[in-house]
């Protein structure tokens, strides 16, 4: 079976190697991916804050084991050694739902231990395989179908949860809850619960967050930003109110972001020392 993974080779370090699921997998996994091959010996990073859930899975340093991530609205801190190897899946908004047991809000700016979503006994035979799995591709097919396996409902987003993503992905600076929930004939509580439920995260600070990643997507490789730009293209009312959303969230101010990012990692940020 191809699965169809782009993968670096293997005498490269470090390796990243990716693999985007077909089939029923598809509407809601973004991402498998393997890393492995820190190049310093340890370094701090900030994680950006981000609308989707990540399994992560350590395969590598002291001990085996490993979590969920929910969407968050925060800033966290992510410490990396030269001994790490990491297995994980990006899901896309709202596609980890079926496989947490948990409305997706219980997560929000949380980690939560595989053990405690999966059971201690079933989570540490998962990891134990992937870890023994020689290769990225054999590691891939093997977390596909743990992953399968593991769904607590069947495989189908709410048709509500569904068509806002659509909506709020089309306009999100003029679509406001309330008119989502009008076009849905629901009353706009019972719509933001709904969609935090499905999602993670209130309409509003979904929206808020993805406005913050169109920015990001949009100067992932320039070097001279033009940032009234920017701020007008990705839907935000003046350069003033982009500056306010951009240091709330991150930390930072955009010009510091352009000289911590690290090169294909728009959310990782380095920490200096």
């Amino acid at each position: 079976m191809s699965l169809g993974f782009a993968e670096a080779p293997a005498e490269l370090r470090p390796v990243f190697a990716h693999y985007a699921p077909r089939g029923p997998l598809a509407d809601f996994v973004a991402l498998f991916w393997h890393w492995r091959g820190h190049t310093a010996p340890r370094s701090t990073e900030r994680l950006l804050p981000m609308a989707t859930m990540e399994l992560v899975l350590r395969l590598g340093g002291t001990r085996l084991g490993g979590g969920v991530s929910g969407p968050h609205s925060e800033v966290f801190f992510l410490e990396r050694t030269a001994h790490d190897e990491l297995l994980g899946i990006h899901f896309k908004p709202g596609g980890a739902l079926p496989f947490l047991g948990v409305p997706a809000g219980e997560l929000h700016n949380r980690y939560v231990d595989l053990g405690d979503l999966w059971g201690e006994r079933d989570a540490a035979r998962i990891v134990a395989r992937l870890y023994e799995a020689p290769t990225s591709r054999a590691k891939f097919a093997l977390l596909e179908h743990v992953l399968l396996r593991m769904a607590f409902r069947p495989l189908a987003r709410h048709p509500a949860a569904t068509f806002a993503l659509s909506e709020l992905r089309r306009d999100s600076s003029v679509r406001s809850s309330a008119d989502v929930a009008r076009d849905l004939q629901m009353s706009q509580g019972r719509f933001i619960k709904l969609f935090r439920d499905e999602i993670g995260l209130t309409p509003k600070l979904y929206s808020r967050i993805e406005r913050l990643q169109a920015v990001l997507r949009r100067i992932e490789l320039l070097v001279d930003v033009d940032w009234a730009d920017v701020a007008s293209s990705c839907g935000y009312f003046d350069q003033s109110h982009f500056i306010h959303d951009f240091r709330e969230f991150t930390g930072l101010r955009p010009s510091d972001y352009l000289g911590l990012r690290i090169a294909g990692q728009r959310n990782h940020v380095r920490v200096p020392e």
